[in-house]
């Protein structure tokens, strides 16, 4: 594609953010991408929002998060799924040839909304909302189906967690947490079996922002040096039902893989040296894995993944702004030597229902 990053920002994270509101957030993160990218707001002409009104509690969230996220006068569109579709939008717009810089922005502050009232709201409703259909009993389900499918572990789930804070530890982007035991993760409350609450990566609070131009724009403005090109993108979305093989069977991580390498001109995800997952759960990462493929030469979630921070909604740009900052040699204590292409991803719906992937490709010197 030729649509590149030119500038990121990352809030910082925090379990709960009390002393800001969310449009606060969503502005200093704005503002900070910009700077990142030594662009003023004057310059862009677009923005995509990826923002939920019930995760947002806001009747029309674009309404009072446009402005504050630099879209005041300019041309927005809003997306309600993830943050990682926002970027998928927003990359298009520019890469469409119609706009040629803009701003993708995604905030979440989870920790005022009850997340499982909203999912059980999210159900069918004469069917899963009479039952009381929530992310904790969709993601039981997934673990359940995808433990006797991949012969996935209690401990080998219990270790997974571990892994991923111990990758968390060395982001200096992460909310600082203590390493739990093994007997922590066992003991802690069943929420659906197997699923327990120790295997649930934290929700945080948080915002990303990331700044967008086209190639036309790059080469009318030598004098600004991207971050990275997005190489390539894809998205699929599976059905509805929470049967075996839906939630198993991992189809749509699958296709969804094999069309962004195929886009990115990959061949292989061996052809990548850094892969950042967005598992809310032990039992989703460890099967994710397994399904990537990848060899041991391509490092998995350095970040720590959503272990490290996960502003719910958001986690998935989030993804992708690690990505970027990776193959421009600026991700910090977890850089990976000499990483050229980095693959983000990121999930929604009950079970991981929806998977999206973004390739960054560092740009040559």
């Amino acid at each position: 594609m030729d649509v590149y990053v030119m500038g990121v920002a990352i809030h910082p994270a925090a379990d709960a953010i009390g002393d800001l509101r969310l449009e606060e957030m969503a502005y200093r993160t704005a503002r900070a991408a910009l700077d990142n990218a030594g662009v003023e707001r004057r310059e862009i002409d677009h923005l995509t929002l990826a923002a939920s009104d019930e995760i947002d509690a806001r009747g029309i969230s674009s309404m009072l998060l446009a402005a504050p996220s630099g879209g005041y006068l300019k041309d927005e569109m809003r997306v309600t799924d993830s943050g990682l579709t926002g970027l998928h939008l927003g990359a298009m717009r520019a890469a469409a040839g119609h706009l040629q810089l803009g701003l993708v922005v995604s905030s979440n502050q989870s920790s005022v909304v009850p997340l499982e009232d909203i999912a059980r709201m999210r159900g069918e409703p004469f069917f899963l909302r009479p039952v009381g259909l929530n992310f904790a009993i969709a993601d039981g389900l997934f673990a359940g189906a995808v433990a006797g499918r991949y012969a996935i572990s209690a401990a080998t789930a219990a270790e997974r967690v571990l892994e991923r804070m111990r990758s968390a530890a060395r982001n200096s982007r992460a909310v600082a947490r203590t390493l739990p035991r093994h007997d922590d993760i066992a003991g802690s409350p069943c929420l659906a079996y197997p699923l327990r609450a120790g295997h649930r990566a934290p929700v945080t609070d948080g915002a990303v922002a990331m700044v967008l131009a086209s190639g036309a724009w790059l080469r009318a403005h030598p004098q600004h040096r991207p971050l990275a090109r997005i190489a390539g993108m894809a998205w699929g979305v599976d059905r509805y039902q929470l049967d075996a093989e839906r939630l198993a069977g991992l189809d749509i991580f699958r296709s969804g893989l094999d069309d962004v390498l195929s886009r990115a001109g990959l061949e292989s995800v061996d052809e990548l040296e850094v892969v950042e997952l967005e598992a809310q759960n032990a039992w989703a990462d460890v099967a994710f894995s397994q399904a990537l493929g990848a060899s041991a030469r391509v490092s998995v979630s350095p970040s720590g993944g959503a272990w490290a921070q996960n502003p719910f909604f958001c986690t998935g740009l989030l993804n992708a702004a690690e990505a970027a900052l990776q193959v421009a040699g600026q991700a910090g204590g977890h850089q990976v030597d000499g990483a050229r292409r980095a693959l983000a991803h990121g999930v929604s719906g009950f079970a991981q229902q929806t998977h999206g992937f973004v390739v960054m490709e560092g740009i040559a010197a």
